[in-house]
């Protein structure tokens, strides 16, 4: 028999539900090569690899696009288990095709939306004292809000070789040098106001807005939302040693731009 407490005009007092938002991390697959996929990944975040610190348990969600092939499905755990290693935590995925849905749900995987839209909150509503006596016409409107940005990071001196800043769910601002063999790595933007000779990775949880600004921009590694190139791609000379921002495009090509700070 349920509690008197769930019927109308009976509010619980032991707890309370509310809607949430999660930060999660999404892996968009581009080739159905999980092995390419998996040796990659091994390589860069892997216990062994270049950045094996650059997750902490963060929540993942797999996005398989318009990927599908037998072999999905027969590595799929493999995937999984490379991931744990890399510090993430799959939990969700979407864009799957049947069988490769199967398969993900069998390993544990829930399945979601490819938009994963905001749950409603849940509410509870009293019974009207009386009826109404004409029909209410329900109106809905777009409401734009502004959401505050994320905090800042502030980090006053040098980066030695070896050191790893993060700055998890905010922007990164440095007034010392990076020196190579260091990372700085933000959630949001990285302003480095001395010269960026290490790596610098920004959009680490997937913020294609973010952006990058060096005094001096003469990095080993520029990253913004996973897409990344290294010092062993030169810069341009307007660009080496210069004032520098680095974005990515806005026409849908995952491009990074480096772009000249005039004074």
């Amino acid at each position: 028999m349920l509690s008197t407490h769930f019927f109308p005009g009976h509010v619980a007092n032991s707890f309370e539900i509310k809607s949430t938002q999660l930060p999660l991390v999404a892996l968009l697959l581009k080739t159905p090569e999980l092995a390419r996929v998996i040796e990659d990944l091994d390589a860069q975040f892997g216990p062994h690899g270049e950045s094996p610190d650059f997750f902490d348990k963060d929540m993942l969600v797999l996005d398989f696009a318009d990927l599908e092939s037998a072999s999905l499905s027969q590595a799929l755990p493999q995937l999984l288990t490379t991931l744990q290693h890399c510090r993430l935590k799959p939990v969700a995925f979407r864009n799957a095709e049947k069988a490769l849905a199967a398969k993900a749900l069998a390993c544990g995987l829930m399945e979601v939306s490819a938009d994963m839209p905001r749950a409603k909150p849940m509410v509870q509503t009293k019974r009207a004292d009386r009826p109404v006596a004409e029909p209410v016409r329900e109106i809905v409107r777009e409401v734009i809000r502004e959401v505050p940005g994320p905090a800042t990071l502030v980090i006053d001196k040098p980066l030695r070789s070896g050191q790893k800043i993060y700055a998890r769910g905010a922007d990164l601002v440095v007034l010392a040098m990076v020196n190579m063999g260091a990372e700085v790595v933000a959630d949001g933007h990285i302003h480095v106001y001395a010269p960026l000779r290490g790596k610098a990775m920004a959009g680490a949880s997937g913020n294609t807005r973010a952006r990058i600004f060096s005094l001096c921009l003469e990095p080993e590694l520029i990253s913004i939302a996973g897409i990344y190139r290294t010092s062993e791609n030169p810069l341009s000379k307007d660009i080496q040693g210069k004032p520098a921002q680095v974005r990515l495009s806005n026409d849908g090509q995952d491009k990074l731009l480096f772009e000249a700070l005039n004074p």
